[in-house]
């Protein structure tokens, strides 16, 4: 196993992480147990997971995923094995099962939903506490058109409220260390200014979508990753799993991600699947996988923390970890680079 430092904490946490939003789901009790013992044994020391999950969220599943974790901690007695991180939802109108559909990234909210991830996790503290998405409309998840109406000029005011509970939260040991998801570069910066300016936390990861049919946060992001020390945790390596192939000419398999969500896929997309097929070919002609190519590619980009890896059997774990084995070389390199020339960002 390799392994990065998160932010400016010290704390080592394994390239590869554990992605739990299956676990609830379309994982068991059992089957999340065994992707965390295999995880674990590789030497992962680092799992994602938030409030909101099991995904696709619904009211029957909130709070599972952290449920089946914090069972597997009681069980196996491995809580302080493990970098744990997850995350408190911001706007929730559209999940009326959240706080009433009332949540809000302000201090009752916040101390609301991290005592019931305590709960739920079995644990006394959180090492990693992560905004899942702003409070204030930004384009999350595939949304593009910014809406400048929309800004209501208190936005510092409700990230310094959310900063200055976290600080408070830190205080009292149920949290060590705070990052953000799903963020923009200026909500990157006025959370690491108001931080410093009222001696509050500072943010020490941000967790956005990256993969070849989505590298915007090179854009703008990941200058500040590697200038401020806020490095990636990088979901979606994948793309949802699109980058496998087997999504491909409408294809549904089964108990698939696409099957089981009635919401809209950012990766169904025109266009994506002679894409994709460009990746596949790509893969095959350098004797690779194309999910071990994705992953080594996501690995080694420097502004990188962590990948985080969604599975829904362990073989997907073990095909994750054997990117940690492979050095793409520099031809195939240039030819994704070509690839992506062509196709630049199809699935923002």
């Amino acid at each position: 196993m390799k392994y990065n430092t998160l932010g400016t904490t010290g704390i080592k946490v394994s390239v590869i992480c554990l992605g739990t939003m299956t676990f609830g789901e379309q994982n068991s009790e059992a089957e999340a147990f065994a992707q965390m013992d295999a995880a674990t044994a590789a030497g992962v020391n680092f799992f994602d997971t938030a409030e909101l999950y099991a995904v696709p969220p619904r009211a029957e599943t909130y709070g599972a995923t952290e449920e089946i974790i914090g069972n597997w901690f009681q069980k196996t007695g491995k809580r302080n094995d493990v970098v744990l991180a997850t995350k408190v939802v911001g706007a929730a109108g559209h999940l009326p099962w959240i706080r009433d559909g009332a949540a809000r990234l302000d201090r009752a909210n916040i101390n609301a939903a991290l005592d019931g991830s305590l709960k739920r996790l079995k644990t006394d503290y959180i090492d990693l506490y992560q905004i899942h998405w702003p409070q204030r409309p930004v384009n999350t998840f595939g949304k593009l058109g910014y809406d400048q109406f929309s800004v209501s000029g208190r936005e510092a005011d409700v990230i310094l409220e959310t900063l200055e509970t976290l600080a408070d939260a830190v205080k009292a040991g149920k949290i060590r260390h705070i990052g953000v998801s799903n963020e923009t570069p200026w909500g990157v910066m006025k959370y690491l200014e108001l931080a410093a300016r009222h001696n509050l936390p500072r943010i020490q990861s941000i967790q956005n979508p990256y993969s070849f049919l989505n590298r915007s946060f090179e854009i703008g992001l990941a200058e500040m990753a590697m200038q401020e020390k806020v490095g990636l945790l990088a979901y979606a390596p994948l793309a949802a799993g699109t980058l496998t192939g087997k999504y491909l000419d409408g294809q549904m398999p089964a108990g698939s991600r696409r099957a089981i969500d009635s919401r809209a896929s950012r990766y169904d997309r025109k266009g994506v699947d002679d894409i994709v097929r460009g990746y596949i070919d790509l893969a095959q002609r350098h004797g690779l996988d194309v999910a071990v190519m994705a992953h080594a590619f996501v690995n080694t980009r420097p502004f990188l923390t962590a990948n985080i890896i969604g599975a829904t059997r362990v073989e997907h774990i073990k095909t994750a970890l054997a990117s940690l084995d492979v050095t793409l070389p520099p031809e195939l390199l240039t030819d994704i680079e070509a690839l992506h020339a062509r196709h630049p960002i199809p699935c923002p």
